[in-house]
């Protein structure tokens, strides 16, 4: 008499009680279910190929559910029935796993092979940071090919109470994916459909006049910040030029009133000339081993260690912002998101700058504005920020602006200085100059 041919339900193989011994049932066709005298439950595989018997582990129950281990054994036996031995599929399937960027690879390849050869200096550096800061510590060492959809919206969910950062780090790792899909690394981003989940909102803060005396004379004095973050802040309300810009600023780039910044340098990847005053050029100080602002952080290289070679940088523009923003006596430092750790050096009440929050791009801004003010037109604005030209007088128009330039920031000077000194300004606005002429 045969015996009646077994089933496996979810009900069947979750009343397996463990024995003095191991044991195994078996559906048939090798599908096996083993049980240790611990009461751990394997899926095996029972099949025999050229000749030998071989057991393949399908993963432990309940890990592994009776419909994927019902799957994962369909697979083996399609191979044995092809001459395939499915554990040498297994093996190679692990080493190709092993194999598989994780998210830190992609992002180290990204860098080497984009980045650092398509972006600038600062840009990059500030991908670097945000990655470390704002993505690896979720993703670093998970696969690539891991990462779902799901997952992208989950990690942007976590900033949906910091806008700017929200965006920025769904800039960043949407670019890594789509990288990886270019490479061929990846055969799809997990970005497809994914949406940042919060609006961002365009800053319009201007300092007034009134802001702009009390940040020059008597706020930005008695400030806890370094004599250097104070001169840069004076020179981003003096040139109007990007944070990165100025902290970066080397002799070398200097040639008597006339600051060039090489295209590496720049945001739109153009040389950009800007006119230095009296003032400005009084501000930069003395240059020491190769800056004008020199970082107080002094790092050395991995193969030197007797630290005999110093590698020297420049401050970083996100120190700038740091410094601005623990000196705030109304700023209110952000809640820390699960997992980070947000500390922000205290400073004395009576040190901290009685002014509404301001960004470094907020002093920008407050230039373009103040120039608009004087009367010069956006052509002329836009070339001393170094705003990339737009349309048909991109190619046709190769006028630099330099005189125009000059001009420009020598007129705002005057008008910093009449505003910070209290005198009554000699700046007459060019739309009153046309007039009188």
């Amino acid at each position: 008499m045969s015996r009646a041919k077994i089933v496996f339900t979810d009900t069947m193989i979750r009343k397996l009680k463990p024995e003095d011994r191991e044991y195994k049932k078996s559906e048939g066709n090798g599908f096996t279910i083993r049980v240790l005298r611990s009461g751990v439950k394997s899926w095996l595989y029972l099949y025999a190929i050229d000749g030998q018997r071989r057991c393949l582990n399908l993963g432990h129950y309940p890990d592994v559910t009776l419909e994927t281990a019902r799957k994962k054994f369909d697979d083996a036996r399609k191979h044995v029935k092809n001459g395939i031995d499915p554990q040498e599929v297994a093996e190679q399937a692990k080493e190709e796993r092993r194999k598989a960027p994780t998210v830190k690879d992609l992002f180290d390849d990204y860098m080497a092979r984009h980045a650092k050869l398509n972006k600038r200096m600062s840009s990059w550096l500030e991908d670097e940071r945000l990655f470390k800061v704002n993505v690896e510590p979720s993703w670093g060492k998970r696969k690539a090919a891991d990462i779902k959809k799901r997952d992208c919206i989950a990690l942007l969910d976590t900033y949906a109470n910091r806008p700017a950062l929200c965006h920025n780090v769904m800039k960043l790792t949407r670019k890594l994916f789509n990288f990886a899909v270019e490479k061929d690394i990846l055969e799809h981003t997990p970005f497809t459909g994914v949406k940042v989940p919060v609006g961002l909102q365009s800053r319009e803060r201007v300092l007034e006049e009134a802001e702009i005396t009390k940040l020059w004379t008597t706020e930005l004095p008695k400030a806890a910040m370094s004599d250097e973050v104070k001169r840069i802040i004076k020179l981003l309300l003096l040139t109007g030029q990007r944070v990165g810009e100025v902290c970066g600023i080397t002799p070398s780039e200097v040639d008597g009133h006339w600051w060039t910044l090489p295209p590496e340098r720049t945001k739109n990847g153009q040389t950009h000339r800007v006119y230095l005053t009296h003032t400005a050029i009084a501000l930069l100080g003395t240059p020491r081993n190769g800056y004008y602002f020199l970082s107080p952080v002094v790092k050395f290289d991995e193969k030197d260690e007797k630290k005999e070679k110093p590698i020297y940088n420049h401050i970083d523009e996100n120190a700038v912002a740091y410094a601005i923003r623990r000196n705030l006596k109304d700023y209110k430092p952000r809640r820390p998101i699960k997992g980070e750790t947000v500390c922000m050096v205290k400073v004395d009440d009576n040190k901290k700058m009685e002014l509404q929050h301001f960004t470094p791009h907020d002093l920008r801004r407050t230039v373009a504005t103040g120039l608009s003010r004087l009367g010069y037109n956006n052509e002329i604005i836009d070339a001393v920020i170094g705003h990339k030209t737009q349309g048909i007088i991109k190619v046709y128009n190769l006028h630099k602006f330099d005189a125009e330039k000059q001009q420009a920031l020598e007129s705002w000077e005057r008008k910093l200085k009449s505003i910070t000194s209290g005198k009554e300004s000699n700046v007459i606005p060019i739309a009153a100059r046309k007039r009188s002429a």
